[in-house]
C-alpha cells in the first residue's frame, strides 16, 4: 500500500474512533448487556475498525 493509502485509511480510522465514542455517549446501551456499546472502549475500537475498512475501499492499488 502506498503512503496515500495509509493516510486515507488513517483518516477513516480517526473519524470512526470519534463516531464510535459519540455513539456510545449519545445512544449507548442502558442495560449494559450489549456487547459493543456497553463499554466506551469497545464502541470506540469497533467504530475505528469499521471506518478504517470502509475508507480502505477507496484506496487505489498501483498497477504492475
Amino acid at each position: 500500500m502506498t503512503k496515500k493509502g495509509y493516510i486515507i485509511t488513517g483518516i477513516g480510522m480517526v473519524i470512526g474512533l470519534i463516531a464510535g465514542y459519540a455513539y456510545y455517549y449519545f445512544i449507548g446501551c442502558v442495560s449494559g448487556t450489549c456487547a459493543i456499546t456497553s463499554k466506551p472502549l469497545n464502541s470506540t475500537l469497533y467504530g475505528g475498525l469499521m471506518s478504517g475498512l470502509l475508507f480502505n475501499i477507496f484506496v487505489k492499488t498501483p498497477k504492475k
